[in-house]
């Protein structure tokens, strides 16, 4: 029987011949997407593509930008946002 945590589509399946002409079934973990601004839905930068477990054990200052609206927006949408709010 295989293993529950095999069963589940979480993880990407591939078939591979061994050098003993078996074909074997190997499970890997599926890509993370790349974080997006929200407004201008660009790629963020200095964001990582990793899973959330991993990414609770990373520094806040790896986790994302150190600046406003860091890691939710990009510098671009960020400027933006800023001079309307001074404007009001």
């Amino acid at each position: 029987m295989v293993a529950g945590n095999k069963r589940s589509r979480s993880e990407k399946r591939t078939q591979r011949v061994t050098p003993g002409h078996k074909t074997v079934t190997r499970y890997n973990r599926k890509k993370i997407g790349v974080a997006r601004c929200q407004l201008t839905g660009q790629k963020l930068n200095g964001m990582p593509r990793v899973h959330k477990i991993k990414l609770k054990k990373l520094s806040k200052s790896a986790k994302r930008p150190n600046r406003p609206f860091g890691g939710v927006l990009s510098p671009v949408a960020m400027k933006r946002v800023l001079i309307e709010r001074v404007r009001d």
